[in-house]
């Protein structure tokens, strides 16, 4: 249920995403999502990709320091209160969202959120039985 989602340290001066990005185009990796959080001196660029261990090592050969975390991605509908309704299930069980980011495609009526939380698998299980569809890591790329 999880996804593997990559995260890069990017330090804050000209050419540094440019660089991420042309090293992840000249490989054919496509980027699905991306969320920047940034600092007065660096940042976090969180990805999903469709090869996340290769972007990885391709990241790392460039001399990026990069890392592999596991993440949830959630169908959500797309109209107001959409992203409400799933916070109001995770805050029933109390489950804690420490990051979040959102995209969506053309092929679906839906939007999508990339959700951070403590347990994947529990909260995954937890949103199943509320009907919360949950996306595949081999379902983004069909999206």
């Amino acid at each position: 249920m999880p996804i593997n989602q990559i995260s890069i340290f990017i330090e804050n001066r000209p050419g540094r995403l440019y660089a991420i990005t042309k090293a992840l185009s000249d490989n054919n990796i496509d980027i699905r999502a991306l969320s920047l959080a940034d600092t007065t001196n660096f940042g976090i660029l969180r990805l999903i990709v469709n090869d996340p261990e290769r972007a990885e090592t391709v990241l790392r050969e460039k001399g990026f320091t990069v890392s592999i975390s596991k993440v949830l991605a959630v169908q959500v509908d797309d109209e107001p209160g959409g992203l409400h309704s799933i916070m109001g299930k995770l805050h029933e069980q109390s489950i804690g969202v420490e990051y979040a980011y959102a995209f969506i495609t053309r092929k679906a009526d839906s939007a999508f959120v990339v959700l951070r939380v403590e347990d994947n698998e529990k909260t995954a299980q937890y949103l199943k039985s509320c009907d919360v569809k949950i996306v595949e890591a081999d379902e983004i790329f069909e999206l």
